[in-house]
């Protein structure tokens, strides 16, 4: 509970600008509510946990289907299509009215599609389960950084990093728990994930009173008051995310058939691999709050994009305990500014927290998702390695973009 602390005497968050300055001042003095955020914390880990099995599954529903890379590359465009694109939705039903049972209730939804993809009869049936599971995914996202936002005290950045924190741990653990169910028990072994699907889905629901009473938005109405929609920023930002989700989703998807079918590597080592990339952005995610916070949120996402290339490229030409470090270093820094673009999303919209939630979490990934299956294209033409290279170059146009990112105003 130390870092609860921390962010709760922490003096007021900078972004860039007096107008950001403004912004942020607006949610100042506003203690956070650091158990039902953990326990927040704790569902977006249940959450992401089923969809970060999604990479590691694939390559054992590949054998079981015998599916080209093309239709496992599907597999990942049709769950993060459904678990992104629809969030807007979702997040526009948020910012009407608060719907907090939507949060157990999307736990639940989530679990239950990735658990039974293990038995599912054929390859449609399998998109079917992705699909279903995909939209827990977006019932969640929305209502869950809305009330995180809402009980998350004077230092934005700070705090919904270390809700974040919850879902990047949750993607992270993902594809090694999954790995371990399915080499211990067979491919019916997804089934296992139910089990903490249903432990924290039910004291969700045990809290729901206490969470509707917690996550009243005080600093984000004043906020709101003030606030200026920005419309062409936030279409820039959304833009510049999904080339980001893009660069991901291209590592998450295809380095473990690199390692696999390319390298001839044990596929026990999916796992490990994916843990090292997803965990590492779960790191660089709790230490890119502070710094954005003192750097200012512009200027933090523009240089994160451009120092995460080198280490890419340097993975694909290195083995053993080197290419984990270069994995690991790339996934640090290419995910770090993921609740940075979410406080900037909402510094865009300020009127429309849950739609800017919605925008930035689902809809431009979503949108990055789609570069997955032209990834897919490129692999099944010129192999893995182009593929993971295109991927590891893609933060170069991230770079260029974060540019152009304005400052957010406040109404005169």
């Amino acid at each position: 509970m130390y870092h609860w602390q921390v962010m709760a005497d922490s003096k007021p968050a900078v972004l860039q600008g007096a107008a950001a300055t403004s912004f942020v001042a607006a949610v100042e003095r506003v203690k956070p509510h650091t158990k039902l955020i953990g326990l927040l914390a704790f569902g977006h880990l249940v959450i992401d946990l089923n969809q970060g099995s999604i990479p590691a599954v694939l390559p054992f529903l590949r054998n079981a289907h015998s599916l080209s890379y093309a239709e496992a590359a599907t597999i990942v465009l049709v769950g993060t299509l459904t678990s992104s694109l629809i969030q807007p939705v979702f997040g526009y039903l948020s910012d009407q009215i608060a719907r907090r049972w939507i949060l157990p209730a999307s736990v639940f939804l989530a679990g239950a599609g990735l658990a039974l993809t293990g038995i599912a009869p054929g390859y449609l049936a399998v998109l079917g389960l992705v699909l279903v599971m995909g939209l827990g995914v977006a019932a969640w996202h929305p209502e869950g950084y809305k009330a995180a936002t809402g009980m998350a005290g004077d230092r934005k950045a700070t705090a919904l990093s270390w809700f974040s924190l919850g879902g990047n741990v949750g993607m992270a653990l993902g594809p090694p728990v999954i790995t371990s169910l399915v080499t211990g028990f067979s491919l019916a072994g997804t089934l296992g994930m139910l089990v903490p699907t249903v432990i924290v889905g039910g004291l969700l629901l045990a809290v729901l009173p206490h969470i509707d009473r917690a996550a009243v938005p005080r600093a984000a109405t004043t906020a709101s008051a003030r606030g200026v929609n920005m419309p062409g920023a936030m279409a820039l930002l959304i833009f510049l995310v999904a080339i980001r989700s893009w660069a991901q989703l291209g590592f998450t998807t295809f380095v473990p058939f690199y390692y696999v079918d390319y390298l001839k590597s044990d596929p026990r080592l999916v796992g490990p691999l994916l843990f090292v990339f997803l965990g590492a952005g779960a790191l660089g995610t709790v230490v890119a709050g502070p710094l954005a916070d003192r750097w200012g949120a512009r200027p933090f996402m523009r240089w994160v994009f451009l120092a995460a290339i080198p280490f890419g490229l340097v993975f694909l030409e290195t083995t053993g305990v080197l290419a984990f470090v270069m994995l690991g270093l790339y996934g640090a820094v290419l995910t770090s500014s993921f609740s940075v673009s979410i406080v900037l999303g909402q510094a865009y919209l300020p009127r429309n927290a849950g739609m800017a939630s919605g925008l930035i979490v689902g809809f431009a990934i979503g949108a990055g998702g789609l570069g997955v299956t032209a990834l897919g294209w490129v692999a099944d033409r010129w192999g893995l390695p182009a593929a993971l290279t295109v991927s590891a170059l893609m933060p170069l146009v991230g770079f260029v973009t974060a540019r152009f990112l304005p400052a957010p105003r406040v109404a005169r």
